[in-house]
């Protein structure tokens, strides 16, 4: 039995099987840990997942994957469940004795890729690393580096709170149906707070300034940030007044924050 790929749910089920390695290899769950999969879909993955981590959770909202998912895996955890309001901090708790962090894993759908990424983002706390296939598109620009055209609001977000890792490109011939793009699977390993990678700043007053910043990417950041400047009443440091946003690392994007919100309470 299969599923029908539902064009209004954005399903392109995954059919290669070099790929499902891959992505399962990727995942590097310790035993300790919970694992949930986002969006299942046919199950795919999930046959591969299941075998390594037996008590996995699955998230997912067609209700045909659902049944043929209840029919091939019978003992699976699966979870009709819209991913974008899962409650990471009960599913980490419920998956795990010793509530240790979740490893997440899913062939994500593209009309939604951005919201769950930032959500993936958001409950950092609770997710250790999330093992996503998304569009190549998103995935160079979730990498990239000041400097490059790719470069912008997400690249600076993950470089700052997360390890990004390109894992492999996958071509539009192994879903079903293929897609419209091409695709990549990118592993984000989140930092913990307190750790090397923690910036140490506010995440709103940092997307304040990061989207301000890019909101008018060709302007120079002493136009950009004027609005933020006269607000807070703090001028553009003059070492940023002449770049453009894609030339500011995201080190440096945290020193703005700190310029302009001294006093801005951590999240």
């Amino acid at each position: 039995m299969s599923v029908r790929p539902k064009k209004s749910l954005g399903q392109h089920f995954l059919a290669d099987p070099d790929a499902v390695r891959a992505i399962v290899d990727a995942v590097q769950a310790p035993p300790e840990a919970g694992v949930v999969e986002i969006g299942p879909g046919e199950g795919a993955l999930t046959g591969a997942l299941v075998r390594r981590y037996p008590g996995m959770v699955a998230l997912e909202v067609d209700r045909e994957s659902i049944a043929h998912l209840e029919g091939r895996f019978p003992a699976l955890d699966v979870r009709q469940q819209d991913v974008l309001e899962a409650d990471w901090r009960t599913l980490r708790v419920e998956a795990s004795e010793a509530e240790a962090p979740l490893y997440v894993v899913g062939n994500l759908p593209y009309y939604i890729t951005s919201p769950i990424l930032f959500a993936l983002l958001d409950a950092r706390e609770h997710v250790a690393r999330a093992v996503v296939m998304i569009q190549k598109e998103v995935a160079e620009r979730l990498v990239a580096e000041p400097g490059s055209k790719t470069y912008g609001t997400l690249s600076v977000y993950f470089a700052l709170f997360a390890d990004r890792e390109w894992v492999i490109d996958v071509g539009r011939e192994a879903f079903r149906p293929p897609p419209k793009v091409e695709s990549a699977v990118v592993a984000l390993t989140f930092a913990r707070e307190g750790s090397v990678k923690d910036p140490g700043v506010a995440f709103n007053s940092l997307q304040r300034v990061v989207r301000a910043a890019f909101g008018q990417r060709r302007k120079m950041m002493r136009n950009s940030l004027k609005p933020l400047a006269s607000e807070t009443g703090r001028e553009v440091p003059e070492w940023a007044a002449r770049l453009r946003p894609e030339q500011v690392s995201p080190d440096d994007f945290v020193r703005l924050t700190a310029h302009f919100f001294p006093d801005s309470p951590r999240d």
